[in-house]
């Protein structure tokens, strides 16, 4: 970036402070774009004669050199401490906050190895395999029941993994969500947490190559079909596994208008459970295909869903469940208003325009990216952009996985 004096600057102006490091200078962020005049005062006050400018990122030009602001009454001093006493409180919730998400991150670690454990005991131990889905899926009902809200969380997990448990485990969070927006009983969450889990087991008898193909022959489109039937086959052992399960297993791709399989059921004969988690299974394999090269944003399977799909799911569900999700879901690459790119990695219940982001930063290490609460800050998000757009650096920074996975917990 070229350097340009403190007194060419005004609002509109995109600018860098990278060269004097982030805990140097009162502003939230390292890079961005000039608000208003005090900001400018207040770089005066620090004794900043120069700034890196972006006139790329910029929305208006340079002051000519001959109307650079004249001398006036300096208030920036009060302005400059206020705003170093309230970074550093912001720099302690930051702390709070990535300490609560890495516990997070750690509890979906540990429900990965519980959904592992279930998926391998179904074969050889069905009842045991049984106990340990109601076990995992009651663990996060009972966090939710009595709560007011559910907020759900981006989770960054080590491996790479594209397998069935990561897969179940989304569709469950997911199946979850929307439940408490329905109102579901504890008992039915449960239902729905289990059969959520289970949903898939049958793809296990299902050749990789016919899972992973994007298109697939007649004859295999069939194949793959027949994991709904494996499924029940495999859940057969269990001899208490409730009907409502069952239904999960069996018609998670039937389709409202009676497009889908193995039974083109349609409207409300399709089981009302089933209508649940066949909306959450379809987001997540949009978001997480096999084919990494044709995933969809979170924002961009909101809208694939609702303008494209909708005709599949039941239109209340379908409303409730975008609803639930945000405007901007997490996982959904975001602009600032100041300039800045992040990456939505919670939802806000309570004011879905305003997600909790992690900013992209590159004079910051990831580990420690700032994460900026949008309800605290006066900065909204100006649209959603796709990864195509960013430099590769930034989405290697903020989404280094490249997969969407969730957390759920509720709140009051």
């Amino acid at each position: 970036m070229p350097s340009v004096s403190v007194d060419r600057l005004q609002p509109g102006i995109f600018i860098s402070l990278s060269s004097l490091g982030w805990m140097n200078h009162p502003f939230v962020l390292n890079q961005f774009r000039i608000g208003n005049p005090g900001q400018i005062q207040v770089l005066r006050e620090m004794g900043v004669k120069t700034v890196d400018w972006d006139p790329a990122r910029s929305t208006a030009e340079l002051l000519p050199e001959k109307a650079a602001a004249p001398a006036e009454e300096d208030f920036a001093g009060a302005a400059l401490a206020g705003m170093l006493g309230a970074k550093q409180e912001r720099i302690e919730r930051v702390r709070h906050q990535r300490e609560r998400l890495a516990r997070r991150e750690r509890e979906y670690e540990q429900d990965a190895l519980a959904a592992t454990d279930v998926m391998k005991s179904l074969s050889g131990h069905p009842a045991e395999a049984h106990a340990k889905a109601r076990t995992l899926a009651s663990r996060i009902v009972d966090g939710m029941v009595g709560t007011e809200n559910a907020v759900v969380h981006l989770v960054n997990q080590k491996g790479h993994d594209t397998n069935l448990v990561f897969h179940s485990l989304n569709v469950m969070v997911l199946s979850l969500l929307l439940g408490k927006a329905m109102e579901l009983s504890a008992e039915e969450m449960k239902l729905v947490g289990v059969g959520a889990l289970l949903h898939d087991v049958g793809k296990a008898e299902i050749p990789s190559r016919i899972l992973r193909a994007s298109k697939r022959t007649p004859p295999e489109e069939d194949f793959y079909r027949a994991h709904v039937g494996y499924g029940i086959k495999v859940t057969a052992g269990i001899k208490d596994l409730p009907v409502q399960v069952k239904n999960i297993i069996a018609c998670h791709h039937e389709r409202w208008d009676g497009s889908g399989f193995p039974n083109r059921l349609a409207g409300e004969k399709i089981p009302r459970l089933s209508r649940l988690v066949a909306i959450a299974n379809r987001y997540d394999n949009l978001c997480n295909p096999f084919d990494i090269k044709l995933a969809k944003t979170p924002a961009e399977t909101i809208q694939h869903l609702f303008r494209k799909e909708g005709q599949h799911f039941e239109p209340d569900l379908l409303q409730r469940f975008i609803k639930a999700m945000g405007v901007y879901p997490p996982g959904t690459f975001v602009a600032l208003s100041n300039g800045a790119n992040g990456l939505v990695i919670e939802s806000n219940p309570t004011n879905l325009l305003r997600p909790l982001v992690m900013i992209y930063d590159p004079e910051i290490p990831r580990h420690e990216a700032l994460l900026l609460n949008l309800e605290e800050t006066d900065l909204v998000v100006e649209s959603a952009v796709s990864p195509a757009t960013l430099p590769l650096e930034a989405v290697e920074y903020l989404a280094p996985r490249g997969r969407v996975d969730y957390y759920i917990e509720g709140t009051s």
